[in-house]
């Protein structure tokens, strides 16, 4: 092999690496193995175990916080239906609602781009502030850095969040038991083929807008019509199917999905279908993904689909103690497939 040929990028980065690639941020293999092999043996201890959106700290007295973290680097920075600003405040927001909490405090910080016109930071900074004060939780600190010409695509954003959880409410993929029903509260992959198609300029039919949504009313209502909830989580990057494979395998329990239940908008599945994608791949930005148990589905999906951010919310499937670390999708035709996670990146910075 030449060594140009071996230095070239590939789409599908080989096993053998000893240099981050795009791949690495995927949400697919490569994020998994990255954070299990590389990270995580530095910090083990028994709130990053869980490997849930976010950490639940006991306090004392019977007091616990929920803390979580999330980096923006979302390319192009504004989009149909939001930008990185209001994406950021919703995903640290999301992240500490699937845990239960209520959010209270969120810090910004920004790494500028040497070169990004002021009009851009204003949008964005009045962005996030308006989605702070629609959700009620304060900018309380934060912090900024400026990059080179070149070093930096613009705008990053780092939030982190802090929430309160309420007592004896407990959640986690640890919860999860086999006879568990899986809902979603609305349609798959809107927001990742959004930012796609804005990013290559691609004229596709059908309106493609982000679903970017704060779901922490969502998951309260889900809650109070539903307190067995077991998991909840926001399939972000890596879509609906890194949420599935990790409980699967993590928990060692086999789940099935019906795949002619899952709830897809026609010019998403349009988009897909062109690019050689699967809506059950792409990130959402205002779902979640709920594992209640078997005799609380009815009140949970009539809970999720009385809220405006729930109205598409569907059942999609189970999880049994057959097949343990397997997700297996059911064809509309009576087939069966495994479904796995993508080695490497399919779209690169979405989130």
């Amino acid at each position: 092999m030449s060594s140009s040929l071996a230095e070239a990028p590939c789409p599908t980065p080989i096993a053998a690496r000893d240099r981050i690639v795009m791949g690495h941020g995927s949400g697919g293999r490569l994020t998994s193995q990255l954070i299990e092999e590389r990270i995580l043996p530095a910090f083990r201890n028994p709130a990053l175990e869980a490997l849930d959106d976010q950490a639940v700290l006991d306090l004392g007295r019977g007091s616990r916080i929920a803390f979580t973290t999330d980096s923006y680097v979302v390319s192009p920075i504004f989009f149909p239906g939001g930008d990185i600003g209001s994406l950021a405040v919703h995903g640290t927001v999301n992240d500490l609602a699937m845990g239960g909490a209520v959010p209270v405090a969120l810090s910004l910080s920004l790494i500028l781009e040497e070169g990004l016109p002021l009009a851009d930071l204003e949008r964005v900074i009045e962005s996030a502030r308006a989605a702070a004060n629609a959700v009620g939780v304060p900018v309380v600190t934060g912090d900024t850095k400026v990059v080179g010409h070149g070093s930096g695509d613009g705008i990053f954003i780092n939030t982190s969040g802090i929430g309160v959880v309420p007592d004896g409410l407990e959640l986690g993929s640890a919860h999860v038991r086999p006879g568990d029903q899986i809902l979603v509260s609305g349609t798959l992959g809107d927001h990742g083929i959004a930012v796609l198609a804005q990013r290559q300029r691609l004229e596709l039919e059908g309106e493609l807008t982000s679903d970017s949504a704060p779901l922490h009313g969502l998951a309260q209502a889900l809650l109070v019509a539903c307190p067995g909830v077991r998991m909840m989580r926001d399939p972000t990057r890596g879509g609906l199917a890194a949420t599935l494979v990790e409980v699967a395998s993590r928990r060692r329990l086999g789940i099935e999905v019906a795949e002619a239940a899952l709830p897809v908008k026609d010019a998403v599945r349009g988009a897909c279908e062109l690019l050689g994608l699967e809506p059950i791949h792409v990130a959402n930005e205002g779902k979640l993904v709920a594992f209640v148990p078997e005799d609380g589905v009815d009140a949970a999906l009539a809970a999720l689909r009385d809220h405006p951010l729930g109205r598409d919310a569907a059942w999609i499937g189970r999880v049994t103690s057959d097949r343990p670390g397997t997700v297996v999708l059911r064809t509309p035709v009576g087939g069966m497939r495994i479904l796995d996670l993508p080695y490497a990146e399919l779209l690169p910075r979405i989130c």
